[in-house]
């Protein structure tokens, strides 16, 4: 009895804690969902190789009606900084780290056999393994983390997205190429594979690279709607990188728009941002380009092709606004819009590179390839590229383009909209961020810790960026006090308050140091070295002691000797 008594009990008691545990249970799962259903997606939107002023907000005539609605619905920052290429910025956007640090500080594609054979961590052209991604922070805590686009941060095995956080991704590897499913590369050395979840994959026939990312990413997010879990997307747009590629009835649309020329749509630009009160009222356009002609001495055949080129720009943007658009519909069909923050940026300044320039297109043999014909350009089986002179107007109204550390390379639209319309709105808001600032933002608007560890490992990243958080709501004016440093193929900055340090090789520049008070002359007109060279001293300092913390590498010419012989005035390879 007693024996059977005591089996009894047992019974009863684990029956009981059973039950206990279960409701337990039940109600820390239902406190875990609520939890992740109040936490804000994320959506990050980057356009590739998009200029400054070319978004309607920012002073363009492109119609861009989706990303304007977004800068109305938040804040619109026209003091934003990037690195002066496509994978440096993503590397800095994933990593919160410098570029270098990260592992991109080179592009692999500009490689040469010396550096390679130093083998620096700093200089792989790759993400260290070693560091920690923003998708991996969130996937750890309760996310679900999608790719769609650009990766550009490696292809070799365990480098691929999918191995660094991301949980469902479709990505295209390489920096760029056609934007049809031909396979087109931007020049013979280069490959174009497209992955779904680290596999490749053959493109349909009717594939068009805007389309199919939108498609993908918002198939994503509708495959796990039901379970309450937050999302982080990263959508990485490869327009409007080159070669420049658009439906034809969007570039029907821009036919005629850009006959005036750059010399003239420059002017335009820089007339609206006076306006907008994003530059000084009494700033005067001063500065020309080398190797830019004038608009008024091109023939009459150099204008219509030239002015094909910007149509075909100009439609691929507003291509992508559309797709924009169809991802926030579905956004807000489904309830997630207004808890969902978004951030819209490029990842440097427009394009002025020219097709042949690229590593292994000097012979022209691959590019006679392609239908340039009037009647094909911009289409599938076409190369068109911006050139420098669209690009100095797309980059209006600052010095360069992409590539350099100059204003017009480093410096991007960012446009940020909070989680329930949070934030003060104030318009645009000129305080100095820094792209390594957005993953920090990131994970103090979804309460997560920046951890120490991360899967049994330390977490090894120098983290250089900080919440944008306060200067979003209104609290701070000045976020980076100490300054930021640059540095990509021997061409140098540093910014600290409203001066700027800038060393661009010959002919570009003087190939020594030059001192800018970058709020009274954003394009970098007047040199004040002899008149203020203790401030210079000061931000040189500065550079250095930047360069020093990130493991820069002293290139000794190498680049400059490349810029000098290859890209510079006279070479043949500039577009006059």
């Amino acid at each position: 009895m007693f024996l059977n008594y005591s089996k009894r009990g047992i019974f009863l008691v684990a029956t009981v804690l059973f039950f206990v545990s279960s409701c337990k249970e039940t109600k820390e799962g239902k406190e875990k969902q609520q939890q992740q259903a109040a936490q804000p997606n994320i959506l990050i939107i980057v356009a590739d190789d998009m200029g400054f002023s070319d978004i309607g907000c920012l002073g363009g005539e492109i119609q861009t009606p989706v990303i304007d609605k977004i800068a109305q619905e938040g804040q619109l920052f026209s003091n934003f900084y990037v690195q002066p290429t496509c994978s440096p910025t993503r590397s800095s956007l994933l990593t919160g780290c410098d570029n270098h640090f990260a592992g991109v500080g080179i592009m692999h594609e500009m490689d040469y056999p010396a550096l390679h054979e130093l083998n620096l961590p700093e200089y792989a052209g790759s993400l260290k393994k070693d560091i920690v991604t923003l998708p991996e922070i969130l996937r750890e805590n309760g996310y679900h983390t999608y790719m769609v686009g650009k990766w550009h941060l490696g292809e070799d095995e365990g480098q691929n997205p999918f191995d660094r956080g991301f949980e469902e991704t479709f990505i295209l590897g390489s920096g760029g190429g056609s934007h049809s499913n031909d396979g087109r590369s931007l020049a013979p050395p280069q490959t174009m594979t497209y992955t779904r979840n680290g596999i490749e994959v053959k493109l349909p026939e009717d594939f068009y690279s805007t389309k199919n990312y939108t498609d993908s990413i918002i198939k994503f997010i509708d495959r796990n709607k039901k379970d309450n879990k937050p999302f982080f997307a990263y959508q990485s747009y490869t327009a409007v990188h080159d070669p420049l590629q658009a439906p034809k009835e969007y570039i029907d649309k821009y036919k005629g728009k850009f006959d005036a020329g750059w010399d003239a749509l420059s002017e335009m630009r820089f007339a609206n941002l006076k306006k907008l009160g994003i530059i000084p009222a009494d700033l005067k356009s001063t500065f020309k380009n080398p190797g830019i002609p004038k608009w008024e001495k091109l023939t009459h055949e150099q204008k219509e092709e030239f002015a094909r080129d910007m149509e075909v720009y100009a439609a691929m943007l507003d291509y992508m606004d559309k797709s924009i658009g169809r991802i926030i519909d579905y956004l807000k069909k489904e309830g997630k819009y207004d808890n969902t923050m978004i951030v819209f940026m490029s990842d440097n300044g427009a394009n002025g590179a020219v097709a042949a320039a690229y590593p292994g297109n000097a012979d022209g043999k691959y590019l006679s390839t392609f239908n340039n014909s009037m009647q094909n350009k911009g289409l599938k089986g076409s190369f068109v590229e911006m050139g420098p002179g669209w690009a100095k107007a797309s980059s209006s109204p600052f010095r360069f383009f992409k590539g350099f550390t100059a204003e017009g390379g480093i410096k991007a639209p960012l446009i940020v909209k909070m989680p329930n319309n949070a934030g003060k709105k104030a318009g645009w808001n000129n305080t100095f961020l820094h792209v390594t600032d957005i993953l920090p933002t990131v994970l103090e608007v979804t309460q997560t810790k920046l951890p120490t560890e991360l899967k049994g490992k330390k977490v090894e990243n120098k983290f250089i960026g900080k919440s944008m958080v306060s200067v979003i709501d209104g609290t701070t004016t000045v976020l980076h006090e100490e300054g930021m440093g640059w540095e990509l193929f021997e061409m140098r900055a540093f910014r600290k308050g409203k001066y700027k340090i800038l060393r661009l090789p010959v002919p570009f520049g003087t190939g020594d140091w030059e001192l800018f008070d970058i709020e009274k002359d954003p394009i970098e007109s007047n040199d004040l070295s002899k008149t203020f060279p203790e401030i210079k001293a000061e931000l040189i300092k500065s550079w250095e002691a930047y360069a020093q913390y990130n493991k820069v590498h002293d290139h000794k010419g190498f680049y400059d000797n490349f810029y000098r012989n290859n890209l510079g005035p006279g070479n043949g390879k500039e577009r006059n």
